[in-house]
């Protein structure tokens, strides 16, 4: 389980660089917290993040579904819900490579674009 208490610098780097690739901003500071592999549970993750638990849950639903993180769900003594943990599925060096090729698809997009643009006004 991780003992991330905060964000760090890197994170705030991170969380940035994700923002400028098109990733929505709670989405990037999920990801900061789980870059490291470790296995999380969202009520740390809110608290590192500043995000409100329905937002988080709606980021997890959103990771889980380009299956970039897995849950699991831990039983309370008792009753009550269980506490869900998250963790990357995928090492977080491979999500930035999708990002990257989704960047550079758009990048040929514009070209593309760009050029058919230009030999229109010829």
């Amino acid at each position: 389980m991780s003992a991330k208490t905060a964000l760090t610098k890197k994170d705030e780097a991170i969380i940035n660089h994700l923002v400028k690739a098109d990733i929505p901003k709670n989405m990037a500071k999920t990801l900061a917290v789980l870059a490291d592999g470790e296995e999380t549970i969202s009520v740390r993750i809110e608290g590192i993040t500043a995000l409100r638990q329905p937002e988080v849950s709606i980021v997890m639903q959103d990771l889980r579904k380009r299956k970039w993180v897995k849950k699991r769900d831990i039983k309370k003594e008792g009753k009550g819900r269980p506490v869900h943990a998250y963790q990357l599925a995928v090492p977080f060096k491979k999500i930035v490579s999708m990002i990257e090729n989704e960047e550079r698809k758009k990048i040929k997009e514009i070209e593309t674009n760009i050029d058919q643009l230009k030999k229109l006004v010829k």
